[in-house]
């Protein structure tokens, strides 16, 4: 059978990435957090542990991907960021896309975008060289963790239930990381602790 190359190229561009096995993961759920230290995109160096004491969230990104477009062009993830930073949480998004990768925007491109799309991140992280995302062993754009005060990973997984890039799913899907954030306020524990996230492959 002869295959259209730019069928081909279409498919595999919207093609959702699964975890396998949520198990596999690089990091636990009720594990600490690891470590980590990037630049963002204002110049500014920090590390995940400036951050105890408070909630927070990792959100994998390539704007590019459909499946982000989804999130941020329909005002979802951004209303998500806005509700958490405003409640306290610190949200870091990170762009673990190598440096010739579908959506690796520079500093003034994200500035770009965001303004676009009202993304309100506490931070934008360009991760080119996917130290940070192998350790986490992201998987999608979007995926997220999110973190206790006390540097405990209690979520890991997809935005929502439904995986799709229809943003009239969006209204129909419960939020996972809006969930969880309310059990964490509430201290209680996360009930919805792992989900497959899904999304675009992240462009190691």
């Amino acid at each position: 059978m002869k295959i259209n190359p730019a069928s081909f190229l279409l498919a595999a561009a919207l093609t959702v990435a699964f975890v396998s096995n949520i198990s596999r993961a690089a990091v636990e759920i009720g594990q600490p957090a690891p470590d980590f230290t990037l630049t963002d995109i204002q110049g500014q160096t920090h590390k995940l542990s400036e951050f105890m004491g408070k909630t927070v969230v990792l959100e994998w990104v390539n704007p590019e991907c459909p499946f982000v477009k989804k999130h941020y062009e329909s005002g979802n993830m951004p209303s998500t960021q806005k509700a958490a930073t405003a409640d306290g949480v610190v949200w870091l998004t990170i762009n673990s896309g190598n440096a010739r990768a579908q959506g690796d925007f520079d500093a003034a491109k994200v500035a770009s975008w965001s303004k676009q799309t009202g993304a309100a991140p506490t931070a934008y992280f360009r991760d080119q060289d996917g130290k940070v995302g192998r350790l986490y062993g992201a998987k999608t754009t979007p995926h997220l963790y999110v973190i206790t005060k006390e540097g405990t990973l209690v979520y890991n997984g997809a935005i929502d239930s439904i995986r799709s890039a229809d943003v009239a799913d969006i209204a129909k899907a419960t939020n996972y990381v809006n969930a969880a954030l309310a059990s964490v306020k509430a201290g209680k524990p996360v009930e919805k602790s792992a989900s497959q996230p899904y999304g675009c492959a992240v462009k190691y």
